[in-house]
Order: structure tokens, then C-alpha cells, then sequence
């Protein structure tokens, strides 16, 4: 079915003569008359009759105009929509991990709308309760155009770029034995049962690594898979915690105890798929984010 057919019959349906519709859309009366037979025969079925000098819809020609103008708008407005991001403006959607949607990511797409004023970009943002694979996962389902979340290996076709990093800190609850200790060697902890994250976690290789450092690995009392959660069962007194150190912690009953030996850093990453197409919006906050990495 032709899309200029299309238009011709809704430009006629309103006008409702042929030389008139014909004047408006640039061409001949015989072009037009010849496009309307054609979209009857296709359809099988007549949309207009005559009335006296002019021409008025059929019954099917009513309701197929309904359709068809209610189909050009959702075209238009995908076009417009598509032309937006051809020219470096459109929609960005960003999955990220909940410890980093409270301060980073917001901070960096604050940043990069007042840098760009004038750019028509909008942010969707999706805030994972689930764990780094999860959220390249959806990356790889096309769910997102960008990811915030940690490194995973043997992930191929997935970039990984370095954004931030942020410390981890031991936190024990308000009354606790090791409370208003400034540093730590993390061997003191390991008395305490500790709060750790699920092996799904990327930090739990890492935490116990650190613990293999000190010579033994602790006893996990629970095991999640979140950090605030980590952090909300310190705060109860379920025991003792190594996490990151988030601005959420500022707020909860956990005192906070920076780690002086084994230290470590986790890093956070932006993520995109490789060897896809991506759009100049994508391309151009992307390459802000690089440049103002907190690293």
C-alpha cells in the first residue's frame, strides 16, 4: 500500500473536492483520481460517492479514515522522534545499580544537561534492585543504551569504562566493641560474625579475598544480595559489614571504619555493547561521561 495514497485520501477526505485537494498537495486532478482508484481496488471496497459537485466519505470510508489517520500520527511522530536522535538529541535510557542512583549517576546527568542547554535529550532512568548480571544482561536484551554497575569477566562484547571509584569500609553497629575506630586492620573484625554479600555478588570475591589477606575467612551470619540491605541488617545488629562507602551510610545507625590494611578500591563502570549502532545522543553523553569520570 502506497504512503502517498495514504495521505492523498485523508487530504481529500477533509476537503472533500478533487481540485481543491489536488491544488493543495501539488499535483494533477488525474494523479489524485488515479491514487484513490488504486486504493479502492487494493482495498475492494469504495470510500468515496459523489454529492453533487463534490465527493463525501462512504461508511467504510469513515471508519478506514479513523484508522489511517490515527496510523499516520504514530509514523510522524516515530520519524520526528527518529530524527531527534539522528541530530544528537532524543531519549537515553540508563540502567544503574541502586548504590549508584542516589549521588553518581544523577550528579553526571545533572552535569551533562547543564553543559548542553540546548540539547533535547531526556534521561529514563531504570534503578536495578538486582546485581551487576542482571543489568548487563538487560544491556545485551537492548533494554538500555547504558549501564552503571561493576566489571564482570568474559564479557566480550560488552565495554567496560571506568567511572568512579569508591572505597569499602567496615561498618558496625551504634554500641558495638569496635565503635569510633577511625581505621582498622580488617583481621580485628574477624571475631565478629559478618554480614556478606550472596556469591551472585561481584563484591564477594573481593571481600573474601580481603579476609584471606588477614588469614582466615569469617563467619557470615547472613548473606544478601544488596548493599543497602547489607547495610540495614549492620544497622539492626545483625553484625558487622564491609561495603561500600555510600553517602546512605551518613544516615544509619552503622558507624563507619575506613579499612587501612589489606586497603582496596572497587571501581565502578559505565557499560555499552560493542559493535552495535549507537545513537549520537548515546555517543555524546557518553563521551561526557568519560571526560568527567571521578576517578
Amino acid at each position: 500500500m502506497n504512503l502517498y495514497h495514504l495521505r492523498y485520501f485523508v487530504t481529500l477526505a477533509h476537503l472533500e473536492h478533487y481540485t481543491r485537494a489536488a491544488e493543495l498537495l501539488s499535483i494533477t486532478q488525474p494523479s489524485l483520481s488515479h491514487a484513490i482508484s488504486s486504493l479502492e481496488k487494493e482495498l475492494g471496497i469504495k470510500l468515496f460517492e459523489k454529492e453533487g459537485r463534490n465527493v463525501v466519505l462512504t461508511k467504510c470510508g469513515q471508519a478506514f479514515l479513523e484508522d489511517v489517520e490515527q496510523a499516520l500520527d504514530i509514523l510522524d511522530s516515530s520519524i520526528s522522534s527518529l530524527q531527534m536522535t539522528g541530530s544528537g538529541e532524543g531519549l537515553i535510557d540508563i540502567g544503574v545499580l541502586r548504590t549508584l542512583s542516589t549521588n553518581l549517576v544523577p550528579n553526571i546527568v545533572r552535569s551533562y544537561l547543564d553543559s548542553h542547554p540546548h540539547r533535547q535529550v531526556d534521561f529514563r532512568f531504570f534503578n536495578s534492585t538486582g546485581l551487576t548480571p542482571d543489568l548487563i544482561a538487560e544491556l545485551k536484551e537492548r533494554k538500555y543504551d547504558i549501564a552503571f554497575c561493576s566489571m564482570m569477566e568474559n564479557e566480550p562484547t560488552v565495554e567496560f569504562i571506568p567511572i568512579a571509584r569508591q572505597e569499602l569500609v567496615l561498618i558496625v553497629p551504634k554500641g558495638h566493641p569496635l565503635e569510633g575506630r577511625d581505621n582498622i586492620n580488617l583481621a580485628e573484625s574477624l571475631d565478629y560474625p559478618l554480614i556478606g554479600f550472596s556469591k551472585r555478588s561481584g563484591l564477594r570475591p573481593i571481600i573474601d579475598k580481603l579476609y584471606e589477606q588477614c588469614g582466615s575467612i569469617p563467619k557470615y551470619a547472613y548473606e544478601v544480595e544488596e548493599d543497602h540491605a547489607v547495610a540495614g541488617l549492620a544497622g539492626a545488629n545483625f553484625g558487622t559489614a564491609v561495603v561500600p562507602n555510600m553517602p546512605i551510610l551518613n544516615y544509619m545507625p552503622v558507624s563507619v571504619i575506613h579499612i587501612a590494611e589489606p586497603s582496596w578500591e572497587r571501581m565502578f563502570y559505565m557499560c555499552t555493547l560493542k559493535n552495535v549502532y549507537q545513537a549520537p545522543a548515546v555517543l555524546e553523553f557518553k563521551e561526557y561521561a568519560k571526560e568527567h569520570a571521578a576517578l
